[in-house]
């Protein structure tokens, strides 16, 4: 692992670009390590210790990356804490984690106040990006620290909270790894990025196009850090500035959802002629569901450039190219290097290739516990296996291929509905912009299944109300067994999506109801 890992590339040419801000702004190597190790010298000041936790509630700004890098080599957990979540829900988290110091963006000042009051965190514990009411100024404070590397570095983590969709979120916690962060962190991006096909060095430049506050999305950029790529960070997503980004900076890779990738194809050609993506050597895809349509799309726009994975907090999964995946429309790959997949019946065995059942993961060195909740710990596992709710199958081959969250199946005349099929022929239609499939209690049916679509404004279904289902109903046939038809399709404004673009479906029962009174 000689030559990577951030702190030994940043010493070695401190003058290179690490990250170019959402304004423009250029940070140096340098200039970015010496904020990581004031960093350090900030939490070692205040009684840090190692496997104690630091909560940071931050905006796509560089301190934000500097964040993570000081928790990776001073042997604390880093919690990154969903900046959309209300005061009660980050004052939970601040509560269950027990940090010894949070960190936020000026802009979420107010939320994280109210959160750290309900929680009684101390007022010497709170630090912000910039000068803000109740917080202490992390520039200032840096300012007067050393910034030259800390002794007895060691690697911290990340502790990622899972979404809390079905209850409170829980803290997936592993233990932490031991040995010089620099050849820790490295071989760790050799395995990530590696299993993308990603190259070290390179002049690689990697786009942030959503919230730094999610893990997968902190995870991927940090660790572009350590493969000595440059990070260049949006405030906030939008389609065309992603290629306007792409062309200005020659982006090399990034990392996005189905959601994102749907909203560029979106665009008009015009503008999707008009920047050049030449560069883009692995775009990246998780977090959810790609319908094929959108998946080949893309493919025929960049290229053979586009990897998807399916995984989880709590273990490894699997990963598939773009020549694998034309292959195997609909397959989201083999496991990925050293991890391991099992489809197991309801008692917990496992079924023939080809048949569904519930997906495990084999969590094996990146085992966990879910902290504080040694009951939620056991319940999802068998042996050295955990699932997280999905229903999938194995082909003979070896590849996964995703139908459902257990939670999620429609089980409508008796027989299963799987919501990621049904919204994947909705995304096909010109005039749908976004869609989201439920279950609804029906006396015939048991359940029937429901739509809510959010229209391309200016649409004739955009304005069809009570006539949307009468709208998309030949559409979809064409599409859809008959009893996979939404029997009712409602029209929201918009549809409840988390920063990272994960649809919140326990939100959408409400909402039906909302448009329906």
């Amino acid at each position: 692992m000689s030559g990577l890992g951030f702190w030994r590339i940043a010493s070695g040419d401190p003058g290179a670009a690490a990250v170019v801000a959402s304004d423009g702004i250029v940070v140096s190597r340098g200039e970015l390590l010496a904020w990581c190790n004031g960093i350090v010298h900030l939490l070692r000041a205040r009684g840090a210790r190692v496997g104690d936790r630091v909560v940071g509630v931050v905006a796509n700004e560089p301190l934000a990356l500097a964040l993570a890098l000081a928790c990776q080599q001073s042997g604390v957990y880093y919690v990154p804490v969903n900046t959309a979540l209300t005061a009660g829900e980050i004052s939970y988290i601040i509560g269950d984690a027990q940090p010894v110091s949070v960190f936020t963006s000026a802009r979420f000042s107010d939320v994280v106040s109210a959160a750290a009051d309900a929680a009684e965190l101390p007022a010497d514990a709170r630090f912000a990006f910039a000068a803000s009411e109740g917080f202490i100024s992390l520039p200032r404070v840096l300012d007067t620290l050393p910034t030259g590397a800390p002794e007895a570095r060691t690697p911290g983590a990340f502790l990622g909270y899972t979404s809390g969709t079905t209850g409170r979120p829980k803290g997936v916690a592993r233990a932490l790894a031991q040995g010089d962060p620099d050849d820790v962190f490295a071989e760790g991006a050799q395995w990530q990025l590696g299993m993308f096909g990603i190259e070290p060095l390179a002049s690689g430049v990697h786009l942030v196009t959503s919230p730094l506050s999610h893990t997968a999305v902190s995870g991927l950029a940090v660790t572009s850090l350590h493969f000595g790529h440059t990070i260049v960070l949006m405030e906030r997503f939008d389609a065309e500035h992603v290629l306007q980004l792409i062309q200005e900076h020659r982006v090399t890779t990034t990392h996005m959802v189905p959601t994102q990738l749907h909203r560029l194809l979106r665009l008009p050609a015009d503008v999707r002629a008009r920047y050049d993506v030449s560069s883009m050597r692995n775009l990246v895809h998780g977090a959810g569901p790609c319908p094929e349509s959108v998946k080949r799309d893309m493919l025929a726009w960049f290229g053979p450039v586009i990897w998807e994975y399916y995984g989880a907090t709590e273990a490894a999964g699997t990963v598939i190219d773009s020549m694998e995946w034309l292959a195997r429309p609909g397959s989201v790959g083999r496991p990925q290097p050293g991890a391991e997949i099992r489809i197991l019946d309801a008692g917990r065995n496992d079924v023939p290739a080809g048949q569904s059942g519930a997906v495990f993961l084999r969590m094996g060195a990146l085992a966990f516990v879910y902290r504080g909740d040694p009951d939620k710990t056991l319940a999802g596992r068998h042996g050295d296996f955990v699932t997280v709710g999905d229903i999938g199958r194995i082909d003979e081959d070896g590849y996964l291929y995703l139908l459902a969250r257990m939670s999620e199946v429609i089980v409508s005349g008796g027989v299963n509905v799987y919501p990621a099929e049904v919204e994947a022929a909705l995304l096909e239609h010109p005039e749908v912009r976004d869609a989201g499939v439920i279950g609804r209690a029906d006396a015939e049916w048991g359940e029937m299944v429901c739509a809510v679509v959010e229209a391309v404004p200016g649409t004739p279904l955009a304005d069809a109300g009570s006539e949307a289902t009468s709208l998309l109903l030949p559409f979809l046939q064409e599409r859809l067994a008959r009893y996979k038809v939404p029997r009712r399709v409602e029209i929201v404004d918009a549809l409840p999506r988390g920063e990272n673009g994960k649809l919140r479906k326990h939100l959408l029962p409400a909402l039906v109801e909302k448009v329906s009174s």
